[in-house]
């Protein structure tokens, strides 16, 4: 197309128009030149240069030059207010070239997009029959209710995806919110067999599947509609509770959940019998073990004390025949001898006695460890501990505990100065001094 063909002959074309969107809800909305209808192309009324262009801030007035070739585009975002000129058409002035002079009419489609306003949708699914796969006998219809909300942001991608020219937003309404009902619908048919939620349970878990939905639902919105879906409000996914179905699901889910208790009862009863009868067989093993050590111990006792008592035997004799002289008198080495003899196995075996006897009454145990110290310390106002006397040691190396530092323990009336417990002094190198001499 030559350019007299677009833009007709020099003398052609309505006055100077102020181009601006007076709409107060719109996403998209064509300007018409001199009051003309939605899709008048008349030559007279296309636009001049010098016409006042006039877009708001969150507004995009979108310029449509139409080639046989396809459509080209000038984009202009707001707040802007100039008259048109060369210098903000680069698109226009590179088409007109040097043919015509600045006041030249040209015809252009001019459409303007709301980028900063929402619009919302709301939606009702009517009900639609959800099966639980543990019964699916038994169908409950579901109804789903909410609203979405969206805004234009990606301009560019939006206008490859839809006609200008023709636009209606109550139509693109309506597309919107058909997707959304079958994708709701779809999931929520789903969500007992691929989420494992309980029909039953659906309308408690509102959120959840709100969020789910939101999040698988975003790029269908974009990549279709070339908007972006702001957020997607549940208000409410209820069941019919009038119908058969919802209440035979009811009954039958009931009874089903009494025999998972009872059976889980019996379990519970079971593994306490056998709990019990596990702790009884190993007491009674440590009873018998306990008997056959004190049995054990109380053998070697007297095997032991037999011993000892056949070599007291055998020593005394030979201590006796020790102290006799060879001529029938006393022997004082002999006898002292066997009195040392006599002496060392009797507290041998005393000691033994003493042994097997702390063994045999469980008394054998050592004493239990000595109680260590603790204190708590304070520094600026706030307490910390308790320390162990280890700890408080370290704590002295590193500055942490000086003779200044108030310390309690249990025990103590009040808080004192580390450097006056006695008990703590070894820690910064030093020993309390000795007590003064009497008088």
């Amino acid at each position: 197309m030559g350019l007299f063909g677009l833009f007709g002959g020099k003398n052609e074309g309505g006055i100077m128009d102020v181009i601006r969107c007076d709409e107060q809800e719109y996403l998209v909305w064509k300007w018409r030149p001199n009051g003309e209808s939605v899709n008048s192309t008349k030559k007279e009324n296309s636009i001049r240069w010098g016409s006042s262009l006039r877009v708001k801030d969150g507004e995009l007035a979108v310029f449509v030059y139409k080639q046989d070739n396809g459509d080209l585009h000038e984009y202009i975002e707001g707040p802007y207010d100039q008259t048109l000129k060369s210098d903000n058409l680069p698109v226009l002035t590179k088409l007109l070239g040097a043919a015509f002079d600045g006041e030249s009419p040209f015809q252009a489609e001019v459409y303007f997009i709301n980028l900063a306003g929402n619009v919302q949708i709301k939606f009702a699914v009517p009900y639609f029959d959800v099966f639980d796969p543990r019964f699916l006998d038994f169908a409950v219809p579901m109804a789903v209710r909410g609203s979405i909300t969206f805004n234009l942001t990606d301009y560019k991608n939006f206008i490859k995806l839809h006609r200008l020219i023709q636009f209606d937003l109550d139509a693109f309404r309506r597309e919107i919110k058909d997707v959304v009902i079958k994708y709701i619908k779809s999931y929520v048919t789903n969500a007992p067999s691929q989420h494992g939620i309980p029909v039953l349970q659906i309308e408690r878990q509102v959120v959840q599947l709100n969020e789910q939905i939101e999040n698988s639902l975003r790029p269908i919105i974009e990549q279709d509609f070339g908007v972006n879906l702001k957020r997607l409000d549940i208000s409410a996914i209820e069941p019919d509770k009038t119908t058969e179905g919802y209440r035979e699901l009811r009954k039958v889910t009931a009874d089903q959940t009494a025999k998972m208790t009872v059976a889980q009862t019996d379990i519970n009863i079971k593994n306490l019998e056998e709990t019990m009868r596990i702790q009884r067989e190993e007491m009674q093993r440590a009873q018998k073990l306990q008997t056959e050590t004190n049995y054990l111990g109380a053998h070697a006792l007297n095997q032991q004390a037999e011993v000892l008592k056949s070599a007291g035997e055998g020593m005394g004799n030979g201590a006796g025949n020790v102290g006799l002289t060879g001529a029938g008198g006393i022997n004082p080495a002999g006898m002292m001898m066997g009195m040392m003899v006599g002496q060392a196995m009797g507290g041998q075996m005393a000691n033994m006695m003493n042994q097997m006897g702390n063994q045999v009454q469980g008394q054998g145990t050592p004493p239990p460890p000595p109680v260590m110290s603790s204190y708590n310390i304070s520094v600026n106002g706030q307490t910390s501990g308790p320390y162990t006397m280890p700890q408080l040691q370290q704590m002295a190396i590193n500055g942490q505990l000086t003779t200044n530092t108030y310390v309690w323990k249990q025990g103590m009336a009040n808080w004192a100065l580390a450097g006056q417990v006695a008990e703590l002094l070894p820690l910064f190198g030093t020993t309390p001094p000795p007590p003064p001499p009497s008088i």
